[in-house]
């Protein structure tokens, strides 16, 4: 059998292990079996995905447009290690992003030096079709506390640099970390004007807290328009994905610094809650294959280590993050294990089914590992980020008719009261709270009751307003005044768009608010509107 025959082989062996993974699971969706039947099925997909994928990968291979115009991207850092990621896509809206369902060499070199004359490590990866030809590399045995530069080869194309840094050591403590965070990037509703400010501000690292895409068909009439329909396949959430990494200032700052990333709703579905639609007469079954196809293509596209692979409609996000003994990061999953929201997901009032205590956001085996882990903090920054408002916050600014969004730890009040609590009765020190999902800025100062004004603050939350979704906002809230007067906890409440700048260090933590002055056309300026300061075993937030 001559070279060109067997790489023939190999690739119909591929294309019908993968066709025969999409079978099985038509038949699953066709016989409609028991959940638990799906789930056993569903969770061997990656495994059978990663399997089938032969040994011999191409390595002699031309491509006659770039396979890296999705970008470099790092994320995960420890301190002595992270991610490294791309994906091979030279017609990324494509299905298969315009490659061969054939498994392709990765060559990778991680460098000291911005030239990359002093390489540190290399090596050479897989990108495999199973997995949308992503690659994710982990890396250990790099020097603490410093700045890398990385990139990729494939045959005869290469990949831009990227920039990436490992964290310090966890005994030690630095002095200063600077991050941001943000959220909610619709692509039709404005540009991404504010990665340009972040990119010039040069964090250490960035947070995003969810709704990185969105699953919404295209619409007429927007600043620019999703390529497709409605997400629903696997080939859709990955050609959304792809174009939204198409950005060019989204892709620079992927190349800037290390990222941590969670979701939220919009990438799946919006306000999906466990394996509940958010459209009631949704079949659960076609809920969770959906949810598979979600899970795997964020999974492809995010800088995430092969903890986070997905088995089948599930997949480990929730993880920790030190930044030496000056700041422990707690990164939540609020989507994925939650109960479906009470009250049908309206705003109401705070009544008895918002503080049932079957209510969960979190789920048992996530709300107890947050409690372990922050037993065993000894950091001077507590940090739970994470994607909706925690505050107990009255939307409607009017005492005699309080209205709560049951999206957020409002409608899982009683959850909610065990987690104050246990931060307050176990002393776990300086809690701070990060927050996307609401498309606007807001600072509370939480108490187990937050509408109690003479309890003890326990945290402050930093709410960030979204990158883009929902266009130019407002700096002054229609409602803006009554909301203020009738949440004793609230400090600031702003609807324009932007994202959260952090300083951090032994004594403070600084945010400050970063606005954009317009997304729907190019030639934005991104500013400081507001400062808040929180000083160190102080609990509550002053004006800088």
């Amino acid at each position: 059998m001559t070279m060109k025959n067997m790489k023939n082989m190999k690739n119909m062996n591929d294309l019908k292990a993968t066709q025969n993974a999409h079978r099985l699971l038509n038949e699953l969706h066709r016989r409609h079996q028991s959940r638990r039947w799906f789930l056993t099925f569903a969770g061997s997909l990656s495994t059978l995905a990663l399997q089938s994928a032969s040994s011999v990968a191409q390595e002699s291979i031309s491509f006659r447009d770039n396979p890296f115009c999705l970008g470099v991207a790092s994320g995960d850092p420890s301190h002595d290690g992270m991610v490294l990621w791309t994906r091979l896509a030279p017609s990324p809206l494509q299905p298969g992003g315009g490659m061969k369902p054939a498994s392709c060499r990765v060559q990778w070199e991680i460098a000291s030096d911005e030239t990359m004359r002093t390489i540190v490590q290399s090596g050479a990866a897989v990108a495999r079709p199973q997995l949308g030809h992503s690659v994710h590399v982990e890396l250990a045995g790099l020097e603490p506390d410093r700045w890398y530069w990385y990139r990729f080869r494939c045959g005869d194309a290469e990949s831009s640099i990227g920039r990436t840094r490992t964290m310090p050591l966890p005994d030690s403590m630095p002095s200063k970390l600077r991050f941001a965070f943000t959220s909610c990037q619709n692509y039709e509703q404005g540009l991404y004007t504010a990665y340009e400010q972040m990119a010039m501000d040069e964090p250490d690292l960035v947070f995003h807290l969810g709704d990185y895409i969105y699953e919404y068909a295209g619409k007429q009439d927007t600043v620019r328009s999703h390529h497709g329909g409605e997400l629903d396949s696997l080939d859709d959430y990955r050609s959304r994905h792809a174009q939204y990494r198409s950005d060019p200032l989204l892709r620079h700052m992927h190349e800037q610094c290390p990222w941590f990333v969670t979701w939220d709703d919009h990438e799946v579905d919006n306000n999906w809650a466990g394996e509940q639609s958010e459209q009631l007469d949704v079949d659960p079954v076609d809920f969770l294959i959906r949810r598979v196809n979600a899970f795997q293509a964020y999974y492809e596209m995010m800088p995430l280590r092969s903890r986070s692979i997905p088995r089948g409609s599930d997949m480990r996000l929730y993880r920790s993050a030190s930044y030496g003994r000056l700041a422990e990061f707690q990164i939540l999953d609020t989507r994925q294990y939650r109960s479906d929201q009470p009250n049908g997901d309206r705003k109401s009032s705070l009544n008895e089914q918002a503080f049932d205590k079957q209510q969960s956001i979190l789920g048992r085996d996530q709300r107890n590992w947050l409690c372990n882990q922050l037993i065993q903090t000894n950091a001077t920054w507590n940090v739970l980020a994470q994607q909706v408002m925690m505050g107990l916050v009255d939307r409607n600014g009017n005492a005699e008719d309080p209205l709560f969004s049951m999206d957020q730890w409002p409608g899982y009040a009683s959850e909610r009261a065990v987690i104050l609590d246990f931060l307050k009765n176990r002393q776990v020190p300086n809690p701070i709270v990060l927050t996307g999902d609401i498309h606007s800025n807001w600072v509370n100062e939480l108490r187990v009751d937050d509408r109690i004004a003479e309890q003890p603050i326990i945290a402050t939350e930093f709410v960030g307003t979204s990158l883009s979704s929902g266009g130019n906002g407002h700096r002054v809230p229609g409602n803006h005044d009554a909301v203020m007067s009738v949440n004793p906890g609230l400090r600031f409440f702003n609807a324009e768009r932007g994202y959260v700048r952090c300083e951090v260090t032994p004594s403070h933590w600084r945010s400050d608010y970063m606005v954009t002055s317009d997304v729907l056309k190019p030639g934005g300026t991104t500013t400081v509107r507001r400062s808040f300061v929180v000083e160190a075993n102080r609990p509550g937030v002053q004006d800088a």
